[in-house]
């Protein structure tokens, strides 16, 4: 059976930075309170001229050039988002018409906070099915319009862009699979701990309970994935966890064990961006060569509907 790779990576920001100086004008906060809670400093904010699909084709379109590939070569656009406020055309089929693509498969995946490593599976198992060759697979999100930006506890946390890789084909994995098995899955009595609702829709959390289901919980089976993948943890070059919270990523990376890694810390500069943090930090880490090409990466999504997902790829 062919396997899959990630073969390039690419995101995009918005210019609007929001610091927390600017916040605690806004609310009753400050710098030392929101850093000493959830270790963010900056995040992006989108303009009303800049919406989701928009943020998704910049990001898309880089990592498609980094690539290689044209635009009408894909097969396949995937886009993670909960932000999406029209229900058709998709955020993929937008995208697909914003890069002029061909006649792409196109299908929207919302499983918020983990909707990366869920749809970065889901381009796998197409490409292993035979259904695709080629896939643009984005997670992109625009946070500061479902922000309540009177609620000081959720307020802080939120930012918007965009993370994208390129899937490709992989008949000869040597036995290193390019992306490894995907463990996912979900708590659904506690789904109501981190929700979207309401018209118009709200973000709003249990952050308590969702730190502490985050750091007991979570590093197991982070754990149990490195196993599916046949990778110690010590031997991970990268660890790429959704940005979140950097009280919930240091511990949880530190309880996986994977002491020689490289540990995305993204949430600093750019907030909780849902579906885009994962693609986004790790296409950021590669930038700057910070992760070696073939390095064993943990990617590990976890949030809305109290879901997860990880797989363990190769750096590209």
């Amino acid at each position: 059976m062919t396997g899959s790779r990630v073969v390039a990576l690419g995101h995009y920001q918005p210019a609007k930075v929001l610091t927390n100086d600017d916040l605690a004008a806004m609310v009753d906060t400050s710098d030392e309170w929101i850093t000493s809670r959830v270790g963010i400093r900056t995040r992006h904010i989108g303009g009303p001229d800049e919406p989701v699909d928009e943020m998704a084709a910049h990001a898309g379109a880089k990592a498609l050039a980094a690539a290689g590939l044209r635009p009408a070569e894909v097969d396949m656009v995937l886009v993670a988002t909960s932000t999406a406020i029209d229900r058709s055309p998709s955020m993929s089929a937008r995208v697909a018409a914003r890069l002029g693509m061909g006649s792409p498969a196109v299908m929207d995946i919302n499983v918020v906070c983990s909707g990366f490593t869920h749809t970065l599976a889901t381009a796998d198992h197409a490409i292993r099915a035979g259904a695709a060759e080629r896939v643009l697979v984005i997670g992109a999100d625009k946070m500061a319009d479902i922000a309540d930006w009177t609620d000081r506890s959720t307020c802080v946390l939120l930012g918007d862009g965009a993370g994208a890789a390129v899937v490709v084909a992989d008949p000869d994995e040597s036995g290193r699979p390019g992306i490894g098995p995907v463990l996912w899955g979900s708590v659904p009595e506690m789904g109501k701990a981190v929700r979207i609702e309401g018209t118009p829709p709200r973000f709003a959390q249990e952050g308590q309970s969702v730190y502490r289901w985050a750091t007991t919980q979570l590093p197991p089976i982070a754990r149990k994935v490195c196993e599916k993948a046949g990778v110690a943890p010590e031997d991970l070059g990268a660890v790429v966890l959704h940005q979140a919270n950097l009280r919930i990523i240091e511990p949880v990376a530190r309880k996986i064990g994977a002491v020689n890694a490289v540990i995305a810390r993204d949430v600093v500069d750019s907030g909780n961006t849902s579906a885009a943090s994962i693609p986004m930090a790790l296409s950021k880490l590669v930038e700057r060569g910070e992760v070696h090409s073939g390095a064993p990466v943990l990617l590990f999504g976890f949030g809305g509907n109290l879901s997860y997902a990880g797989q363990v790829i190769r750096c590209p």
